[in-house]
């Protein structure tokens, strides 16, 4: 069956990076378009950064110019790349398909301290 695997959250401070990567299964990967969903506590899930199968990216205006999303499709995997990181970045990441979406995984907290 399809599932998405997130992992490589964690607390940092204000500036830092953290790098999340996103295993997914059950797919054909390489024909996916894939993006990276966050949820704020009290707030919708949004969408932050996408990538298409072609590996064209889009991103929230929130994150542009500091966080880059990639994909290995031999390793079925797409990662978050968070870079110069605020507290108002703090949340539950989860990837899953852009535009269509899959079985959600259980994501991955990234906390940004001030």
């Amino acid at each position: 069956q399809v599932q998405l695997v997130e992992s490589g959250g964690g607390l940092v401070q204000a500036g830092g990076s953290l790098r999340l990567s996103c295993a997914a299964s059950g797919i054909i990967f390489s024909l996916n378009d894939m993006g990276w969903y966050r949820r704020a506590p009290g707030k919708q899930r949004e969408l932050v950064a996408a990538i298409t199968s072609g590996g064209s990216t889009n991103y929230v205006d929130s994150v542009r110019g500091r966080f880059t999303i990639s994909r290995d499709n031999a390793k079925n995997t797409v990662y978050l790349q968070m870079n110069s990181l605020k507290p108002e970045d703090t949340a539950v990441y989860y990837c899953n398909g852009y535009r269509h979406f899959l079985p959600w995984g259980q994501g991955t907290q990234v906390t940004v301290s001030s």
